[in-house]
Order: structure tokens, then sequence, then C-alpha cells
């Protein structure tokens, strides 16, 4: 896994998000990171560690905690662990202009298992088939990736499980707007002059 191609879609002389060159190592306990971002589209940018990269998925409505929900995940490119922190505002000019407010983070536990034994990370992912259990602010318990389709027609499903954390009643994207990271709203961070307040 690498972030050639996050690299080759910035000019990082006009936007603040990481280069992700500070040879950061992968921690202890896997982190994950939903980012809230308001670009041509407002969406939430699902991110897990995997293999000494942010794998990241797009998903439009963002997480539910209910199952009986199913939220398309679109998949983009690998993205540096640094990007975990990254919170302002990218240039309209720059590729995926716009706010990000880090909405959610926390550590997660791979929980996908493959003849009784966990499948690594990386490789469950490449299976398209991921179960994770979400240790985050707003977000816990399990949830699955899961891909349908192949090639061109390949798609993802963020679906939460049916454990202890499951509330159908509960829609913390409407409720709960604020940055984990700095209390912000997006009007606020939007507002911050410089955008990233690192």
């Amino acid at each position: 896994m690498s972030t050639k191609d996050y690299r080759s879609k910035r000019n990082f002389d006009k936007t603040g998000e990481p280069r992700g060159s500070s040879g950061r190592s992968s921690s202890k306990k896997p982190q994950f990171v939903i980012q809230k971002h308001d670009s041509s589209t407002l969406h939430y940018d699902f991110r897990i560690e995997a293999d000494g990269v942010l794998k990241s998925w797009a998903v439009p409505k963002g997480p539910s905690t209910d199952p009986g929900e199913k939220r398309l995940a679109v998949p983009t490119e690998d993205h540096p662990l640094e990007y975990a922190n990254f919170e302002g505002v990218i240039p309209e000019d720059e590729y995926g202009g716009g706010t990000v407010l880090v909405w959610d983070r926390g550590s997660y536990e791979n929980v996908t298992e493959k003849d009784g034994e966990i499948q690594p990370i990386g490789k469950a992912i490449e299976a398209g088939h991921v179960l994770i259990d979400l240790r985050g602010e707003k977000i816990r318990g399990g949830y699955a990736l899961h891909r349908t389709g192949s090639g061109d027609n390949a798609r993802w499903l963020l679906i939460k499980i049916d454990d202890e954390h499951a509330d159908a009643r509960r829609n913390p994207v409407s409720t709960e707007q604020k940055s984990v990271k700095s209390d912000r709203t997006m009007k606020q961070v939007a507002n911050d002059e410089g955008g990233n307040d690192e």
C-alpha cells in the first residue's frame, strides 16, 4: 500500500494537508478516523489504519448506528497516517477542496475471521469483507465493510453490527456535529484563517 496517488493529487505549497513523509510508524492499537468533509458534496471520510496507511472510503450519508441501514462507501486513495489529525480548509482549487473536520476518532480491533483465525486487516480488505470493533468518541462497536461486485462495478457498504452499541433511534451525524479534536463546528473551522490548527 502506498500514498503515491495521494501525493500526486496535491500541491503541498498550497494545501495544509500532511505530506506523509515523517516516517510515522503504525501504532500498537490501529487507529480509525471519520472526517466530515464539505467538498463538492458534503460527505464523511471513513479511514482505518492498515499496513502503514489509512485505507479510506467516502461515505456520503455518514456512518449509521442502525444495523438496518446500509451506507454506501466509495473507496478513495490511501492517505498517510498523519492525515488522521488533519482538520482545516483545503483550498478550493486543490483536489478535494473544502472544509475538513475530525468528526470522530479512536482505536479499533480487527475481528475479521477466516477458518477460525483472525485474518490480517490488509488481506481482509483485499478479500472485500472486513469486520472491525470501533472504540471512538461518537461511534462504538462492530461495523462491517463489505464489497459487492467487482472491477469498475465494485461498491462497498458500511453496516453497523447488531450489538450493544446499535441504536436505530440515534442519528449522530445530525445530532453530534462538533469536532472531537477541537470542539468546533464546520463553520468555525472554515472561518479559522489558515484552516489547519496544528
